[in-house]
């Protein structure tokens, strides 16, 4: 697999999966965490009653334009996710990643049954200017597990569900949580990897 030297491939986040992803597939990159008040989008995105996958978008790119101010040369890649389920009484809300164990524990309980999805945004920065962008949605069932065996789940998984907007990890002990799954491997990881090469080939930064 064959990659261009020029222009540098740079991952705006810190996410150690989406590094591994990348890793995974062969890529050269550098991977550099991107400080934005996440909070502040998506609170603003909700007040004025923006659809999840703009408001992911929104995130991605706020991500990458922080990273390409320091790299204006590169190909700055900035990720987004966000969970949307309906509750029981028929509204929908968006999830973040669980503060603590006890905030972990309510989400599982609240998703408990039901179907969640998984609005995943990738958008590409370079040379002043959004180039590309992609969102994939996958979409999970989690089954009507026991209260005790949520508890055996979090007790084995411990601080590992805190980084996940899902409080799960499909990669891991999180698959028994589930009925079905719906959608792309690497989307649900955080990284929708078929599109993001695909891309890549477009504009030559791999060999077709």
């Amino acid at each position: 697999m064959r990659q261009a030297a020029e222009p540098a491939l740079v991952l705006a986040s810190a996410s150690v999966t989406r590094r591994a992803l990348l890793e995974a597939a062969g890529l050269r990159f550098e991977a550099v965490a991107a400080a934005v008040d996440e909070a502040a989008i998506k609170e603003a995105a909700q007040a004025e009653d923006i659809p999840p996958a703009e408001a992911a978008i929104m995130l991605a790119e706020a991500k990458a334009m922080r990273v390409a101010r320091k790299r204006p040369e590169a190909l700055v890649i900035g990720c987004d996710q966000l969970l949307t389920c309906t509750d029981e009484a028929g509204v929908p809300r968006w999830y973040d990643k669980p503060e603590d164990m006890a905030a972990a524990r309510r989400q599982l309980l609240a998703l408990r049954g039901r179907r969640h999805e998984l609005v995943t945004a990738t958008v590409a920065w370079r040379g002043g200017q959004r180039i590309w962008q992609d969102v994939t949605t996958p979409r999970l069932t989690m089954r009507d597990f026991s209260e005790d065996f949520l508890d055996a789940y979090l007790a084995a998984e411990g601080d590992a569900v805190l980084s996940s907007v899902g409080a799960y990890r499909l990669e891991g002990p999180g698959v028994h949580l589930m009925a079905k799954v719906e959608g792309d491997h690497s989307a649900i990881l955080g990284l929708p990897l078929l599109p993001l090469l695909s891309f890549l080939r477009q504009h030559r930064l791999l060999g077709t």
